[in-house]
């Protein structure tokens, strides 16, 4: 294969994929907490969380795709294994089906932890001028948090 020449070095490169595999490990375990919830919610709020929840899992599903394919164009392999996304994953899995409100709340933090792994990455990405990354960030922290401004306005009382 062609040696890749973008300007940003393999070592750096390679410091930089590893920040966003571990983007896309919290991303998709965040996926998948929020598809189990479209399923599983139950309550007074059903129809208002099974809809919101539907549109943030398909909109994460997305959001993966985009992750592992920079991760590709920085000339290296996105991890796509439940054993590879658990290491990686500050986002720990939840065993059972908690109520709607605790559904809510574990989705806010699980929101919060993708904006803080995003933000991690950031000084390497802007010390070695990584726009495309940089943009891939921005983008992500604030999708994520709008998803958590909008999940926490759930809990006002």
């Amino acid at each position: 294969m062609k040696e890749i020449n973008v300007g940003i070095g393999e070592r750096d490169r390679k410091n930089i994929v590893s920040g966003l595999s571990k983007l896309l490990a919290d991303t998709y375990t965040l996926y998948l907490q929020t598809h189990n919830f479209h399923w599983n919610v139950k309550g007074p709020m059903f129809q208002t969380l099974h809809l919101m929840f539907e549109q943030q899992y398909m909109e994460l599903a997305l959001a993966v795709d985009l992750i592992a394919e920079r991760i590709r164009a920085l000339g290296f392999p996105a991890p796509g294994t439940y054993a590879e996304f658990s290491e990686l994953s500050s986002i720990k899995e939840i065993r059972g089906v908690p109520n709607a409100e605790s559904m809510i709340a574990t989705l806010i933090d699980g929101q919060e932890a993708v904006v803080r792994t995003a933000r991690e990455v950031f000084p390497l990405v802007d010390e070695v001028h990584d726009e495309p990354t940089a943009d891939l960030l921005t983008q992500r922290m604030q999708v994520h948090e709008k998803t958590a401004w909008m999940l926490r306005s759930l809990l006002d009382k």
